[in-house]
């Protein structure tokens, strides 16, 4: 008899679990396709992502604390910033000096794209997930380290100026444009008008 009801259990465990399964496999599918509707989406995403900051901002400062998140996210989304502005294959890496970057324009040369480390959506997507996921880190106290808040401003200041300088030398130097400005655009046929 025992073993009939142990077999019962273990049967419900399966249903539970498969059960489980379905709804998050539902809900990865649900966003997943809100994001697909949001990748043609620029100015919204960023939008969206302007305000997921202005609310983490809003709450560390309300709260007067997770300065040490607050860090760690701003180093965070610098990381990822440089990997936005720097090319996919970087010519210091190969050797290559002659390599397919997109020149700053009007060299006579077909016009590429700037093919980037990190594409723009997952920028996007990386940067807004960090800051929800560091608002959330702001309702548990074990995150407030107590630390003197402006020492980790300056250093941030300061690492954010010599890591930019660094790219924008890497740029000059290599002389590339992280940004398709002068792409040349079709608007395509132009319907003829009917002459009356």
């Amino acid at each position: 008899m025992e073993g009939a009801g142990e077999t019962e259990a273990a049967g419900n465990g399966i249903d539970e679990m498969s059960a489980s399964r379905k709804l998050m496999d539902e809900w990865g599918r649900k966003y997943q396709y809100v994001l697909d509707r949001l990748s043609p989406q620029l100015t919204l995403r960023w939008s969206i992502f302007a305000g997921v900051t202005l609310l983490y901002l809003i709450r560390i400062l309300s709260i007067s604390g997770w300065y040490i998140v607050t860090y760690a996210l701003g180093i965070y989304l610098l990381n990822q910033l440089i990997g936005f502005l720097s090319p996919q294959f970087d010519p210091e890496m190969t050797g290559d000096d002659d390599m397919t970057l997109p020149l700053s324009g009007g060299d006579g040369k077909e016009f590429r794209p700037f093919a980037r480390r990190l594409p723009e959506f997952k920028f996007w997507y990386s940067c807004t997930r960090a800051i929800v996921i560091g608002f959330f880190m702001t309702f548990f106290s074990i995150f407030d380290v107590p630390v003197f808040w402006p020492i980790l401003l300056m250093y941030f200041i300061i690492l954010f100026m010599a890591t930019m300088k660094k790219q924008i030398m890497h740029m000059i130097k290599h002389k590339y444009v992280p940004f398709s400005m002068g792409k040349p655009s079709y608007a395509g046929k132009v319907p003829a008008k009917d002459s009356k």
